[in-house]
Formats: C-alpha cells, sequence, structure tokens
C-alpha cells in the first residue's frame, strides 16, 4: 500500500469540547525543565561539551574537552534559577521535565520539587542529542532512565518527553506501555490519541514557541518583554477560543535569571487574573483528558485492504466501483480517514477518469422518481436520498411532471438528471430541473459531475466522520 504515516488534519476545523474542569476556558501548563547536571560533558562520558540553550553566544561543542563558561552557565540554573522560579511558582501546578542524570545530582532540588507536589515527568537519561542514536540502545537509555527516575523520586515517571529526539522516541514510548503521555510533539493546542505499536497512546504536546529557550536562539526573545508580551497574547488568543491548552517552557538557567524572572511573574499574574483558567500539571490535563475524551476506535479507511476499502466505498459514486479500487492505490494516509479525506481520494480518481468513464458513472444514475423507483429497484442509498426530498410522495401531477422532464433531458443530454437532492426540497427540485434542462451539454455535464461528487460527500458523511 502507497501510505503517508503523517497525520495533517488532526482535529480539523472543530476541535473537541475540552471540557476542563469547573468550566473553565483554557488550561495553563507550565514546564519547568530540569537539566542541569544531564548536559553534554565528558565528565558525563560524552564525546564534547554541550553547545545548546545557553547564554555563551556561538558556542560549538568541545571534542574531548570541558567547557568551563558552558558548565557554569547551567550551574547557575541548578544555584540560583532553580531557587528563584521554586519561590515564584511553588503554589502553582508545575510539571519538571527532568532529565534522570541531573536529578540524581540534584538532592535538594528533587526535595523542593516534591514538597511543592510538583509532577516530576522523565526527560530522558541524558540531555543528549537522540536522532542518530541504535534503536536499541535508545530503548535501553529510556529503561535506564525510568529505573533511575524512580530512585531518585520515589515513583516512576507518568510522562515522557525526550526534546532532542529520534524518529524511533514517541513509538518506543509507547511500546514501554507505562505512560499517561508522551509530550514529543508539538502538533496541536490540545491532546490527542495515537495507535503506536498495538496500544492507544495519549500526545499532551508540548511548545516551542511559547518558551524562554527562544532566549538563546537566533531571532528569539532579546528581552524579557518581548517574552511577557508573547505569553499575554497567546494566553488572550486560546482564552478567547475556549477549550484549549496553553503550554509553557521554562529552564532554569534561562528563565531563571533575574532580569527575564520579572517578565514571567507578570505574565502568571495576568493569566491568573483572568475567570476561567485552570493551572494544572501536564499529569493532571493527560487524566482528564482520558477520563473525558477515551480514544475512539474504528477502521481506518487508511488500514484497509484493498478488498475492505472497495466494499465499504464501491458505491460511493453509483455503481462505479472502479473509482474505490484506483483510489485505494493513493498515497492516502490519516488526513484521509474522515469523510472528507476519502472524499477528495474518490474525487482525485473521477476527475481523472475519462470523459466516457465519467459518463457511465453519470447514466449509472437512476431517474428522479422515475420507473425504477415506482418499482423499487433504485441502490438503498438513492431510495434513502430521494425519499428524503419527498419524491416517494409526489401527487399524480408531479409524477407527470417529472416523467416529462427526466424524458426531455434524456433525450437532449444523453444522461439522467443528477442532483444532490439533500441539498433541495420539492420544489428546489423541479425548478432546477426546468432551469438545467436548457444548459448547453459542456455546462451540463460539468454540472452533472459537480452534482454526483456532491452526492458522493452525503454518502461518506453517513459512513465516517
Amino acid at each position: 500500500m502507497n501510505r503517508y504515516p503523517r497525520d495533517m488534519t488532526g482535529y480539523g476545523a472543530t476541535p473537541p469540547d475540552a471540557r476542563w474542569p469547573g468550566g473553565a476556558r483554557i488550561a495553563v501548563q507550565i514546564v519547568l525543565n530540569y537539566e542541569e547536571g544531564g548536559e553534554n560533558n565528558i565528565l558525563h562520558g560524552d564525546p564534547a561539551s554541550e553547545a545548546f540553550l545557553s547564554e555563551t553566544v556561538g558556542a560549538v561543542p568541545w571534542p574531548g574537552q570541558r567547557h568551563w563558561n558552558m558548565e557554569s552557565v547551567y550551574e547557575y540554573g541548578a544555584r540560583a534559577g532553580f531557587w528563584r522560579l521554586h519561590r515564584m511558582l511553588k503554589d502553582l501546578p508545575v510539571t519538571v521535565y527532568g532529565v534522570a542524570t541531573a536529578l540524581a545530582r540534584a538532592p535538594e532540588q528533587v526535595r523542593a520539587m516534591k514538597e511543592a507536589r510538583w509532577e516530576i515527568a522523565s526527560h530522558g537519561l541524558k540531555w543528549i542529542e537522540h536522532k542518530d542514536m541504535a534503536l536499541a540502545e535508545e530503548r535501553a537509555q529510556m529503561a535506564e532512565a525510568i529505573r533511575l527516575h524512580a530512585q531518585v523520586t520515589g515513583s516512576r515517571p507518568r510522562g515522557w518527553y525526550t526534546g532532542r529526539t529520534s524518529m524511533n522516541t514517541v513509538r518506543l514510548a509507547a511500546e514501554e506501555g507505562g505512560f499517561a503521555y508522551v509530550a514529543d510533539t508539538y502538533a496541536d493546542d490540545l491532546p490527542y490519541w495515537m495507535q503506536i505499536a498495538g496500544r492507544d497512546q495519549l500526545i499532551v504536546p508540548y511548545t516551542l514557541d511559547a518558551n524562554d529557550m527562544r532566549f538563546a536562539t537566533p531571532q528569539g526573545f532579546n528581552s524579557g518583554d518581548q517574552f511577557e508580551t508573547y505569553l499575554r497574547d497567546s494566553f488572550d488568543v486560546l482564552h478567547a477560543e475556549g477549550g484549549r491548552m496553553l503550554s509553557i517552557g521554562l529552564h532554569c538557567r534561562l528563565v531563571g535569571r533575574p532580569g527575564r524572572a520579572a517578565a514571567l511573574k507578570r505574565a502568571l499574574d495576568y493569566m491568573a487574573s483572568h475567570e476561567g483558567v485552570w493551572f494544572a500539571t501536564r499529569e493532571q490535563i493527560a487524566d482528564h483528558w482520558a477520563a473525558t475524551h477515551p480514544p475512539r476506535h474504528w477502521t481506518r479507511p487508511s488500514d484497509m485492504d484493498r478488498e475492505a476499502f472497495v466494499s465499504a466505498f464501491g458505491g460511493i459514486f453509483e455503481h462505479s466501483p472502479w473509482i474505490a479500487e484506483r483510489a485505494w492505490a493513493l498515497e492516502l494516509g490519516p488526513t484521509h480517514d474522515t469523510a472528507t479525506g476519502v472524499h477528495s481520494a474518490l474525487c482525485r480518481i473521477f476527475r481523472a477518469a475519462s470523459e466516457a468513464e465519467r459518463l457511465r458513472v453519470l447514466r449509472a444514475h437512476p431517474d428522479l422518481a422515475g420507473k425504477l423507483a415506482q418499482a423499487r429497484r433504485l441502490t438503498a442509498e438513492s431510495t434513502s436520498e430521494q425519499a428524503s426530498a419527498g419524491l416517494d410522495a409526489l401527487t399524480d401531477d408531479e409524477r407527470d411532471a417529472f416523467t416529462r422532464l427526466n424524458a426531455d433531458y434524456m433525450a437532449k443530454h444523453g444522461f439522467p438528471f443528477i442532483i444532490a437532492v439533500r441539498d433541495h426540497d420539492k420544489a428546489g427540485i423541479l425548478a432546477a430541473f426546468q432551469r438545467r434542462i436548457g444548459n448547453d451539454n459542456v455546462t451540463e455535464f460539468a454540472e452533472a459531475c459537480a452534482q454526483v461528487e456532491r452526492i458522493a460527500e452525503f454518502r461518506l458523511r453517513d459512513l465516517l466522520p
């Protein structure tokens, strides 16, 4: 099968009602990344020094060497930045993304996290890059991170975020089986479910934009005011939309600096001044979502084999299963697992077909209120559609009018009059019949094809979300 694995649709135009506790309009989630002591360092067995997310301008890894300035920047996060943020946030729900080896080197900080009743999720074994790591090695490091995390904190983590991921990370976390949520995605404003490794895995997306890491990136924030404005604007939009989640990413060594911490405090005070705000840990959000929006299971079109796909959708275009047969061979994926997605695939085939093939599709449609209807020989779909507009309950005069129009239309255009009856009532159908019968053949062929596509759309909406 030619399948594209990425989901480019998500919740689409109508996200679900989050139903946050207390009727809140927004869930605000604060993440404090604790990485200090887990970064690249030859002391930790790494080949080079750290070069990521620090005050050190133009930093590059130093192979085989320690980097005194880089180390001291990270040490500031542990020694001073953490405590400044702890004083500011200790009365709020916070999720810590804790690098296991960093937590093991921070007993005072871990104790403070636990006393504040913060959630401590796993941020991996070490704060290093995983993109080139062998699958078996990444799996082993994940297992070791969980083991060490449980030793240091007293319990295994229920959330996972690597950050510097490989293409295997999310699948490995799902396969591990013990995480209430995985956060290694930035794909939505709400949690969502993924089927990975034969199980349902809840994803609680994180953020790289409402994140103090942009103090250490090109074209990022260069003052606290910019960070504050960005957080407030993000909050305002999501609060106005309602039913959304705002994640805020923090790092001890970055926003823990006094010139930035003040901006964070102002932004959080601004959010707290509004009604309908639920400050929550990611674990709380995950538990709420799992209880309120459990995973839904259905046979996804993109997972169907050819026989199942044609069986399900071969009748969408009247008596023309070849359209579904060809559509199955297209590049399909999760974005096609909806009525709109399948409709797009089927219409591509119909539009690409020869004029003779499309004419056969048109001719496969029955007359409106014609002899097949009277003889009860319509397909179930056509029977229901015609009945919805009252075409199964015509007066004698109305039946005579339809019979005459059907004959005149067929004689002129060479195919039956086709209209998506669910868009019309009986009077509207008659009016369209009388208007369109005067069209030239080219115009009417195009209109009939458009109506066939519209009928297909309605039929798919009856079958798929």
